[in-house]
């Protein structure tokens, strides 16, 4: 991703409550609150703008992270009717400033959207079915960029459902492989923005020894 300069407004002085993100040389714009003030967010008038939105909370069954996306032409009349859907906490929208997104954008958004979800594999998608749309040539380019800032703005705004739990390293320091060998049993890995990420074929002891207790890991 290309480096951009984000400004956060706090409506009410807190980073838990109602707030608005926007990058700079970008004509999008998020919105982000509690489920305890969608009042608030339904008030403001970007909610009444076609965009992109996510519902985050926690999948009452397995207790995992769920997250539901979706698209409207006007995000605040779509969301009233997720209000009997008990599992969500918080909500974010995407909408574009100078009112440019048509409905073939936003079925666009949603379809990408939604299966980097899936293949995340961080939470719970409760979206029944998939979504997207054909656009022309020029229309997708542009959808691909505001792709890449939605993307860009969802982590700051508390929301990592989307990022790949094993990112790539992103610089030659991350590519340097980390080894554990103790007693003929050998583990290795390398550091990702996202954390440690334990390399396909490592292997571990079952049953933790009693030294581990202690903080020594013999």
């Amino acid at each position: 991703m290309s480096s951009a300069t984000i400004k956060i407004f706090l409506v009410h002085g807190d980073p838990k409550r109602l707030r608005t993100a926007e990058l700079s040389n970008w004509t999008g714009k998020a919105v982000a609150g509690p489920r305890s003030e969608f009042e608030g967010v339904f008030s403001r008038e970007e909610s009444g703008g076609a965009g992109v939105y996510f519902l985050t909370g926690s999948d009452p069954e397995s207790g995992k992270p769920a997250i539901y996306i979706g698209e409207a032409e006007s995000i605040r009349d779509r969301i009233k009717a997720h209000l009997e859907k008990d599992f969500w906490n918080q909500i974010i929208f995407f909408i574009s400033k100078d009112e440019n997104l048509t409905k073939a954008h936003i079925r666009f958004l949603e379809g990408k959207l939604i299966d980097q979800a899936r293949k995340s594999e961080r939470a719970v998608v409760t979206n029944g079915q998939s979504s997207g749309a054909r656009l022309p040539e020029s229309h997708r380019e542009d959808m691909e960029i505001f792709l890449e800032k939605i993307n860009q703005l969802l982590p700051v705004l508390g929301v990592e459902l989307l990022v790949p739990t094993a990112t790539k390293a992103v610089t030659e320091s991350e590519h340097k492989k980390l080894f554990c060998e103790i007693k003929g049993i050998k583990a290795e890995g390398h550091l990702t923005p996202n954390g440690f990420v334990v390399l396909k074929g490592s292997r571990a002891i079952l049953i933790d020894r009693a030294s581990s207790k202690n903080g020594l890991g013999q």
